[in-house]
């Protein structure tokens, strides 16, 4: 019975995946400098969350702000 109960454990593993990034992570990703993420976040283009006085930007909020630049030929 044990075994069962293992190996259903083994099969139900959840994978968590990383959902918000800081505005250094947001920088490193993009290429981007922290004070320009942070004033991107100031002027309202970029959505970010506090948490204290933690700044996290949402995948999803990243990827729209990302899919709103304009496309050089």
């Amino acid at each position: 019975m044990l075994g069962s109960v293992i190996e259903n454990t083994e099969v139900n593993q959840v994978t968590i995946t990383k959902l918000a990034c800081s505005v250094a992570e947001v920088a490193e990703i993009t290429s981007l400098s922290k004070p320009f993420i942070r004033l991107e976040i100031k002027r309202g283009k970029l959505k970010a969350r506090n948490f204290g006085r933690r700044i996290l930007i949402l995948q999803t909020d990243l990827r729209d702000y990302l899919n709103q630049g304009e496309i050089t030929k």
